[in-house]
């Protein structure tokens, strides 16, 4: 057995013998995006297994280990962290847990030491957690985050996007049930198997493979007829998890509409972003602007070549420039709106009603304070500028039950039916008077 290592403030580490030995179990929130993420993981010699539970008693768990209080992605998290050490598949003293840090004001920069805290509740306190952070927050011995490495996981976002906007346009609609997915899975491993050799990691790589991605998914046999879009926002976490959002684009898929959500692109530029506005209004470092806006580059030519290549296909939607979603917030929020999902929540609210998608629904996490601000907060300025939105507002806390969120987004969709029968009306009138 690996032996336990402190550092000098008496924090456990994940060392080099224990990366041999140990299998790291990270959570789930974007299904495709992690699951590419894992893989990249495994190249760098690391065991790794995603975990995808989604039962009640995940929260029971959670609420078991950590306050009540605590904002509920927090909760989640950590229920289904410590409900797989403790499940008996694995060896408690050969598993360690990894978790992101942002460090930036939200309190998921503090989940780390929640979770820690919760581990020594469980009498578990043996078990290494390990930070993925790019803040230079905590380092391992055993967890090193090379060029390599970092390159890779990038790649996993943006190829992870330009699969996710098209799969996602093809499941409502597909022929053979499980198509898309078999298509998703054949792109995750071929992706990662060229990242093995270091393939598709520079700008004429991933033109092709952004090309033949979607080339696949154009060509997949679909029956496309009309259906309700529904736009999904909200808090990072409850927006793209299945456990965080009790399944919700199953649930919408079930309801005959299509789900489109934002892609982590657009996050990820947010972010970077962030730290330009933070210069332009309180002052700071030159050099450090200097990279921001290097990286910011970067990832908006990313975004470009994903959008042109969708472009390409003429059924698909084409998600909206990062810029463009920032210059629709003028009026509504500043942009020194960045803790949570800051001014990009509203900002994507306004993308998908101005792309006529006019149904929404708003994942509202408990205990995440901004995003109730720039997200619940702001629909009535909305829809005061777009009579013709119809977003709903759904909490998510260890109290809210399954039923309940249903039977609220059926609503919602109920007025958007109405509303597409109205508009249908005028056109069937004008058929007839044409015949």
């Amino acid at each position: 057995m690996a032996e336990l290592v402190y550092n000098a403030e008496g924090r456990l580490l994940f060392t080099e013998e224990m990366k041999k030995e140990y299998t790291i179990l990270m959570p789930q929130m974007l299904p495709v995006h992690f699951s590419m993420m894992r893989k990249c993981m495994e190249l760098e010699g690391l065991k790794v297994e995603m975990l995808t539970s989604n039962h009640r008693g995940i929260v029971d768990t959670g609420l078991k280990y950590v306050h009540n209080d605590t904002c509920y992605p927090a909760l989640l998290v950590i229920g289904q962290l410590i409900e797989a050490v403790e499940s008996g598949e694995y060896d408690p003293h050969k598993v360690a847990l990894i978790i992101t840090q942002t460090g930036g004001g939200c309190r998921a920069s503090n989940y780390i030491h929640l979770l820690r805290k919760a581990l020594e509740k469980a009498g578990l306190e043996f078990v290494p957690v390990i930070s993925l952070n790019l803040s230079g927050l905590e380092k391992n011995p055993g967890f090193k985050l090379s060029l390599k490495f970092l390159a890779r996981m990038v790649y996993a976002i943006i190829y992870g996007d330009i699969i996710v906007q098209m799969a996602n346009q093809c499941r409502p609609y597909e022929i053979e049930k499980g198509s898309t997915d078999k298509l998703i899975e054949k792109w995750i491993d071929r992706l990662v198997e060229g990242f093995k050799h270091t393939k598709g990691l520079g700008a004429k790589g991933i033109k092709k493979n952004m090309k033949l991605i979607a080339d696949d998914f154009a060509a997949l046999p679909v029956n496309v007829v009309p259906k309700v879009k529904v736009g999904v926002v909200g808090e990072i976490y409850i927006k793209y998890s299945p456990l965080g959002n009790n399944n919700l684009e199953k649930f919408l898929l079930s309801e005959d509409c299509e789900p489109i959500v934002p892609g982590l692109i657009d996050f990820a530029a947010f972010k970077v972003d962030n730290r330009l506005e933070d210069i332009k209004i309180y002052g700071g470092n030159p050099v450090k602007f200097a990279v921001c806006k290097i990286l910011i580059k970067f990832i908006l030519k990313q975004q470009k070549a994903m959008i042109d290549t969708i472009k390409t296909k003429e059924r698909f939607r084409v998600p909206t420039p990062f810029l463009e979603i920032k210059k629709l917030v003028r009026g509504y929020l500043g942009y020194g709106n960045k803790m949570g999902e800051g001014w990009l929540l509203t900002g994507e609210m306004l993308e998908l009603v101005e792309d006529g998608i006019n149904n929404i629904v708003c994942t509202q996490p408990f205990g995440c304070l901004p995003n109730h601000v720039v997200g619940k907060g702001m629909i009535r300025a909305i829809k005061n500028n777009h009579p013709e939105s119809n977003i709903v507002s759904i909490d998510y806390d260890p109290g809210a039950t399954k039923i309940n969120q249903e039977n609220r987004i059926k609503l919602m969709l109920a007025n958007a039916k109405i509303s597409t029968s109205k508009k249908s009306k005028p056109q069937a009138e004008k058929e007839k008077v044409k015949s």
